[in-house]
């Protein structure tokens, strides 16, 4: 379960900028549906959802991609990384002052019922400084931390008694391009092992527009119990499916055959491949109909029901950008509401998203610390802020002073007469060219 989300010096993000998923303790409101217990005591309920608006390019996407970054580096770093090479990290570049900074992130989440704070600094060349805090009691004892000292060009490290297993070898294994953290738990660490399966495995991330595979949901109808499931997530969507299936279908792939000397060959292969169906039914009689077929929106419905379900039944974070394209409005809110539903989320998945849809500013859908904001500042630097920065009183109309630019976040436009005298002069017809029927 993740607690909260730090980043500095990434992108549009210049600043350190948090996304924090504890409840807020003074709000009663939709705790027995919204809220999932952590089984902390200092931190006992976290949100069970997160919801980022915000104009165009102003940071939404940049920082779930930092999300997505840093679990990116935890599971390529100590792999897929080769020595000497650099990373493509990207900080701030609109300040001269951040321009040549490392970049930060650090988590805080719960494993096991145990608190954890997980957090590393890089620049392209190098990790700079990486930590490991854990709360087995009351206070947090620090496992291990590594810092790069630019005098002795090495590192230093320190470590608890608290983490077993041959720390000396990690620490030679670990090479200036990757986490020690990852490099432990690839050589087998049973402490630290787990913690990096969690951040790897249990956030899940979709950008904006991705096509998610619909092999992923089409494996599911293989099964009567998949079936059953992936039925019942497009039946809450009233597409008027009535039945799902797969079929057979022939199809060519790309294969790469390598051959003596390093020559590679690529060529076409003749394969099976198995296609989800989907059956209507009406009183004059009934068909059945191939995902092609289908509305944009069913597509990406049946795509997302794969990612949506492996999430709910193993207690993971689903992150995703842009929610409600080619969706509903009510279609986002089903969603959100499963995530919201304890029954149908037992071991507190979550989700964060990204939209422009204002109308889910609702405050009988979510509670004011599951909403976020993003704008630029005077230097096009990305701040994020909650809406209880604003303490909206609690049956506030919130799209409405959203919309009124009372939360901030919103675009602010130009009259284009004004700032741009001879645009008027462009953009009128001529006597001689085409005009716009009225």
């Amino acid at each position: 379960m993740l607690l909260e989300f730090r980043v500095r010096n990434f992108r549009s993000i210049r600043d350190d900028q948090a996304l924090s998923l504890v409840a807020a303790p003074a709000d009663k409101e939709l705790v027995s549906t919204n809220l999932a217990p952590t089984g902390l005591k200092g931190l006992p309920h976290a949100v069970r959802s997160a919801v980022i608006f915000g104009p165009n390019a102003s940071g939404k996407t940049t920082l779930l991609l930092a999300l997505q970054y840093m679990r990116a580096v935890i599971v390529e770093s100590a792999t897929v990384i080769q020595p000497g090479q650099t990373f493509n990290v990207q900080p701030f570049r609109l300040d001269k002052g951040t321009a040549k900074e490392p970049t930060e992130f650090e988590l805080s989440f719960v494993v096991d019922g145990v608190r954890h704070q997980y957090g590393f600094a890089m620049t392209a060349e190098r990790i700079v400084s990486e930590q490991l805090l854990v709360w087995r009691t009351a206070k947090p004892t620090q496992w291990f931390s590594r810092k790069w000292d630019p005098e002795t060009k090495g590192y230093d490290y320190e470590f608890s008694s608290y983490l077993p297993g041959p720390k000396k070898l990690w620490q030679e294994s670990t090479r200036p391009n990757a986490l020690f953290l990852s490099t432990a738990a690839q050589l087998n660490s049973d402490a630290l092992g787990p913690i990096a399966q969690y951040l790897t495995k249990s956030i899940v991330y979709l950008p904006a527009g991705a096509l998610v595979d619909p092999a992923f949901s089409t494996s599911l109808l293989q099964s009567a119990e998949g079936r059953s499931a992936v039925r019942d997530f497009l039946a809450t969507a009233d597409f008027s499916i009535a039945e799902v299936s797969t079929a057979e279908r022939k199809g060519f792939r790309g294969e790469v055959e390598f051959q003596p000397g390093g020559v590679t060959q690529a060529r076409q292969v003749e394969a099976e491949f198995l296609v989800p169906m989907f059956e209507h039914r009406t009183d004059n009689g009934s068909a059945t109909f191939e995902l092609h077929e289908e509305s944009e929106g069913t597509q990406r419905f049946f795509t997302l029901a794969a990612p949506v379900l492996d999430v709910l039944k193993h207690g993971r974070t689903l992150v995703i950008d842009e929610l409600d394209r080619s969706l509903h409005t009510l279609l986002v809110r089903r969603l959100v509401g499963m995530f919201h539903d304890p029954i149908l989320n037992p071991l507190g998945a979550q989700l964060i998203f990204t939209t422009h849809d204002t109308s889910l500013l609702d405050h009988t859908l979510f509670r004011r610390d599951q909403i976020w904001f993003t704008e630029r500042d005077g230097s096009q630097a990305t701040q994020v802020y909650p809406l209880t920065d604003f303490s909206p009183r609690k049956q506030e109309a919130w799209e409405r002073g959203y919309l009124m630019g009372r939360y901030g976040a919103v675009p602010m436009f130009r009259d284009l007469s004004e700032s741009a005298p001879d645009a008027a002069t462009v953009l009128a017809p001529t006597a001689s060219g085409p005009t716009v029927a009225a």
